[in-house]
């Protein structure tokens, strides 16, 4: 798996940046405000995310870490790819589309190209309790919003680190947390791990 690219960038694009490394030229597509940042001839380092698809391997590079992980959330949701998780991002800041997810609002995610309003309710729906926390300034000062178990995102992250893909991950997450009993003491992280990886193991 490539998480990231460093080396000297020898071309820029309308949506691609050519950045060689170890005289190997790699073509990263990135926002137009990633690409803005680049100069040909100087040194950069973009985070990395490799899309694999049955006829392509394509390279998506963001400025850091932070921006690539919540493009990779976004493609957990139902009907989201690459491209459109991209453009979600060429609108927003990271920190925005946490906002607007935390706090449903659907009328900024719809000026995304691409996202309706449909589209922009199943996005709240299913990344609200992932999302993480959001602090948000209102009336009466800052508050946080938006925080779901922490045990999923330790999961989630523990799995990605052992080399499953974030869309995976995601999938075990889910189904261990619904066989979970209601009101009953949520086992060790490391024992929801082991469940995780056990359901991971029969769909490989």
């Amino acid at each position: 798996m490539i998480a990231s690219v460093r080396g000297q960038v020898t071309t820029v694009g309308p949506d691609v940046v050519v950045v060689e490394v170890g005289g190997v030229g790699l073509a990263l597509h990135c926002s137009p405000a990633t690409l803005a940042e680049l100069r040909v001839g100087q040194q950069a380092r973009l985070a990395a995310s490799l899309v694999v698809r049955e006829d392509s391997l394509t390279l998506y590079g963001f400025p850091d870490d932070d921006a690539k992980a919540l493009f990779e959330l976004l493609q957990t949701a139902s009907g989201v790819g690459p491209k459109l998780a991209q453009a979600v991002l060429a609108v927003h800041s990271p920190d925005a589309v946490r906002t607007a997810i935390a706090t449903s609002d659907t009328a900024a995610l719809t000026r995304v190209p691409g996202i309706g309003k449909k589209g922009a309710e199943r996005l709240v729906l299913e990344l609200r309790d992932r999302i993480g926390a959001v602090a948000v300034l209102d009336e009466g000062g800052v508050t946080t919003v938006g925080t779901g178990p922490v045990w999923q995102e330790q999961v989630r992250q523990a799995l990605m680190g052992l080399g499953w893909a974030a869309r995976d991950a995601e999938a075990a997450v889910t189904a261990v947390a619904g066989s979970l009993e209601k009101g009953e003491p949520v086992p060790p992280v490391a024992a929801l791990l082991k469940q995780a990886i056990r359901l991971l193991g029969r769909t490989r």
